[in-house]
């Protein structure tokens, strides 16, 4: 394994490690501090409701209301009890299902005529008694009556305890559990209508620390009895079932059960509320037209009737994730509704786990995500992680049913990206450092930059990789050094020398490998990426010739040696990358490429010129240049043949050069056609011009040409054998 890959499985091992420090400070909170965000993700729930808008309902709850209109007409609250038999009366004759009242009749009828005769001590057969004509309505129709507990201990609670006319059995329960609500007093009805009645069940609506009911106890302990509330003694007697089960597991309540039904509660018993959407979702009809038998008995007839109020005044109205102000009758509708259809939302038993994993998984996947991006994504990232896990809730919460902590898990996306991003940004800095330090004064500002954009790229890798090599040589330095004889002087020398040469490459984005006493070696594409690098070190390679003119000028006032120097370029492929060992290692570049590149360079002494470049540059190139062809040839070690070019200068030749070139490539031709004899008179007539400008090459072609023509050569190809470097 290279120490490339060893140091990405580091890196991902370490932020991996930050993701479970964070998920597990994520998780802890929320294990051991659950109240704490209650009330945001309550809240955010209730956004999901919002988003999802109002669903219909099965059309099987109405609601008969006690509303302003009914309180105008039959006077203020309470009634007289002969005005809601009435109301009884007419809802049986319409033959509606079952009837529930929403409210607790827990004082005798003051304005019966029985309880005024009585105040007066006036003794009359026959007075009406509208509680007793109350109680007996209510045992000869569907009815179902409302009582409320008692939840906090209070001085003077009411101790009587209602009937309950069927079995509730507790299965699976743990000794020492006890998650049921307890209450501690009743408010029931007067005995004669509680006495009277088939059944009755609890209407308390229970808000959380919000002040908002989301969920409603389906099962309350008094006295160490469990009571069905008004909702669940509905179902009882609609589905004329005789035993309700509470099913027990580890937590506490899991569910309850009527029969084959079985409804999902929380530890404590409650069931949350699916709400259908904002008051009014559910049929209302007004109780005084229900008193005058105004209702079809069409839109009666079959129907679950709760009795209760919208009216402000009778303070039975409560804030739910859709409204501040909903009738407390309308949550009943909802449980009710709820329970038939069975689109129940829950927290299961097992939802702490999966709430857990959730924080884990997630932690872990945005902390890669902010590692392994680029930075413009990284807020983008977040923002799809965030709403993505938005979704999801909603798909679970309105189709599974299942309701999952929304707050910790997008806390934890948002936490560990701020977190990430910041350990991100350190590590970062810590790597510019790094690379800085490798590379400032081996690169341009460009590819340092570029470079530092790709931080995490494979750029550092050791790959195959397609670069334009550089070398340079100072001609006669051994006796330059001799005669400086001074080492102080001779490194002085050379750093006047070194430094303009290293500025132009690096201005032209290339990457300096080595200082190799007076050589230097460099290349172009790598590390990073460097757009028509062939022509860019081409370009550095001319301005360094021209570089010369200054320098020299300046050494010549300094008394120092003139500086001459011979560059050899080659493009190809080569291997690119940090290379040595443990304790020292090197970006560099090595390679047949390069080994070329070398021999070009040492062979500009041969040809007398200044810029040998190959052909495999010299294919690269885009920009105009001035070019001689030199040889073709097989370099020492090298099988292949490759052609070297000399590069002149920038652009095209002037006239007597052009003139120059011409004869020089016209004989070249002659020469590998074997016309020595033609290609001889062209070279010695270059040679004997006394503007040449190169004062080798034909000397070598006329040997050459007067060798071959004494001794013709078989299957001649144009091509030199060099047998030595230079």
């Amino acid at each position: 394994m290279n120490k490339y890959r060893k140091k990405a499985i580091k890196k991902f091992l370490l932020y991996f490690f930050v993701s479970i420090i964070i998920a597990v400070f994520s998780s802890s909170i929320y294990i051991f501090l659950p109240k704490l965000p209650d009330s945001i993700d309550n809240r955010l729930r209730d956004t999901l409701f919002n988003i999802r808008g109002e669903i219909p309902n099965t059309d099987n709850v109405i609601i008969i209301d006690i509303d302003e209109k009914s309180l105008s007409k039959l006077g203020q609250w309470p009634w007289q009890r002969n005005k809601i038999t009435k109301i009884l009366e007419n809802l049986t004759q319409n033959e509606i299902g079952l009837i529930a009242f929403d409210i607790v009749f827990a004082e005798e009828d003051n304005s019966s005529p029985h309880k005024i005769f009585e105040e007066y001590n006036i003794k009359k057969e026959n007075i009406p008694n509208y509680d007793l004509e109350f109680a007996k309505t209510v045992a000869t129709t569907p009815t179902v009556l409302g009582y409320i507990f008692e939840l906090e201990d209070k001085e003077h609670l009411a101790q009587g305890s209602p009937e309950i006319p069927a079995i509730i059995v507790e299965r699976n329960k743990q000794l020492g559990v006890e998650s049921l609500i307890k209450a501690h007093g009743t408010i029931l009805n007067i005995p004669i209508l509680q006495n009277n009645s088939y059944s009755s069940g609890f209407f308390n609506n229970i808000p959380d620390n919000s002040g908002i009911v989301r969920s409603v106890p389906l099962v309350i302990s008094y006295d160490d009895v469990i009571y069905p509330s008004l909702s669940l003694e509905i179902l009882r007697v609609i589905t004329q079932t005789n035993k309700v089960v509470v099913n027990y597991d580890e937590q506490g309540i899991e569910n309850i059960s009527l029969g084959d039904l079985q409804i999902p509660t929380d530890r404590h018993g409650r069931i949350l509320v699916n709400f259908r959407g904002k008051e009014g979702n559910f049929k209302y009809y007004s109780a005084i037209d229900i008193y005058e038998n105004k209702i079809d008995k069409k839109e009666l007839k079959g129907k679950i009737a709760l009795i209760g109020t919208s009216a402000a005044g009778l303070l039975d109205l409560r804030a739910t994730p859709f409204e501040s102000i909903y009738p407390g009758v309308e949550v009943h509708a909802n449980v009710i509704d709820n329970i038939i259809k069975g689109d129940f939302i829950y927290k299961a038993s097992w939802i702490d786990g999966a709430n857990i994993t959730l924080i884990f998984f997630l932690s872990i996947i945005t902390v890669l995500m902010i590692t392994y991006t680029a930075f413009w994504f990284k807020p983008i990232g977040t923002i799809f992680l965030l709403c993505s896990f938005g979704v999801f809730s909603y798909y679970v919460l309105f189709t599974q049913g299942i309701v999952l902590n929304i707050f910790f898990p997008l806390a934890t996306i948002i936490f560990a990206a701020v977190i990430t991003t910041l350990f991100d940004y350190f590590y970062e800095i810590k790597q510019e450092e790094a690379i800085k330090k490798k590379f400032a004064s081996k690169v341009s500002k460009e590819v340092m930059d570029n470079l530092l954009k790709n931080i995490d790229s494979n750029e550092f890798q050791a790959m195959e990789k397609e670069v334009t090599v550089f070398f340079s040589d100072v001609r006669g330095f051994t006796n330059i050094s001799e005669q400086m004889n001074d080492a102080k002087k001779l490194i002085s020398y050379l750093n006047q020398y070194m430094e303009p040469m290293s500025n132009i490459i690096t201005k032209y984005e290339g990457t300096i490998d080595k200082y190799i006493g007076d050589a230097i070696m460099a290349y172009w594409n790598a590390p990073a990426e460097v757009k028509n690098h062939a022509d860019k070190a081409v370009s550095a390679s001319l301005y360094q010739i021209k570089e010369l003119e200054p320098l020299n000028k300046k050494l010549q006032e300094e008394n120092k040696p003139l500086v001459d120097i011979g560059i050899g370029l080659n493009t190809g492929l080569a291997i690119v990358g940090e290379m040595g060992s443990s304790l020292r290692s090197d970006y560099t570049v090595i390679g047949d490429t390069i080994n070329l590149g070398a021999r070009l360079e040492s062979l500009c002494k041969y040809y007398d010129s200044k810029l040998n470049i190959s052909n495999f540059t010299k294919e690269k190139l885009e920009k105009e240049y001035i070019f001689r062809f030199l040889d073709y040839v097989k370099v020492k070690g090298k099988n292949r043949p490759v052609e070297i070019w000399q590069v002149i200068d920038f652009g095209n030749a002037d006239k007597v050069l052009q003139e120059e070139l011409d004869l020089h490539h016209k004989a070249i031709e002659l020469y590998k056609n074997s016309n020595f004899k033609e290609a001889l008179e062209i070279f010695e007539k270059l040679e004997n011009n006394e503007n040449k400008t190169n004062k080798k090459i034909y000397k070598i072609y006329i040997k050459r040409c007067k060798e071959f023509m004494l001794a013709p050569p078989k299957d001649f190809d144009g091509v030199y054998k060099h047998n030595t470097k230079a």
